[in-house]
């Protein structure tokens, strides 16, 4: 049952898949009841080991790394207001479940034979940096390049984007 949930608890409408920004996509009961009720059901629901779809922010407030849920958006705004006012990048709505979404910088996507899995802007709660990027790539997934902040982030687009 606890599995249901929590299936429900990070479930989001249909029209999401729309969504033009992670701001978009907080409509959740992940993103708005009472924190301490989030966790306490995301807790109940990894039980075991058991992996379960979730937020970054949640995954990391979990681990007592963020500071709040409030803290994790704010993230994601500063990463969604730098990449959405430079030419290329496309907001992905669709991420997996529970995600906030993702960035994609099309002009390395390449074209015709050459065509490869654009470079990609994550929030993570691997590190406290909050923000991995997956550099384009054809077959396997390379390993995710941390980055240390949007500051960070603002200072590597130019070398980031360079890569086509």
């Amino acid at each position: 049952m606890v599995g249901l949930e929590w299936s429900q608890a990070i479930e989001l409408p249909l029209v999401t898949g729309d969504a033009a920004s992670p701001a978009d996509l907080r409509v959740a009961w992940v993103h708005r009841a009472p924190l301490g009720q989030v966790l306490a059901l995301y807790r109940a629901a990894g039980r075991g080991g058991a992996t379960v779809p979730s937020p970054w922010w949640l995954r990391a407030l979990a681990d007592g790394t963020l500071e709040s849920r409030d803290a994790g958006f704010r993230i994601e705004d500063r990463v969604h207001n730098l990449l959405s006012r430079r030419p290329g990048w496309e907001f992905v709505p669709w991420a997996a479940g529970g995600e906030s979404g993702y960035w994609e910088f099309m002009p390395s996507e390449g074209t015709g034979e050459n065509r490869r899995t654009p470079t990609t802007i994550v929030n993570t709660s691997r590190h406290t940096g909050w923000i991995d990027m997956l550099p384009a790539h054809e077959a396997a997934a390379p390993e995710p390049v941390p980055i240390a902040g949007p500051a960070e982030l603002r200072a590597r687009l130019g070398e980031i984007e360079a890569v086509r």
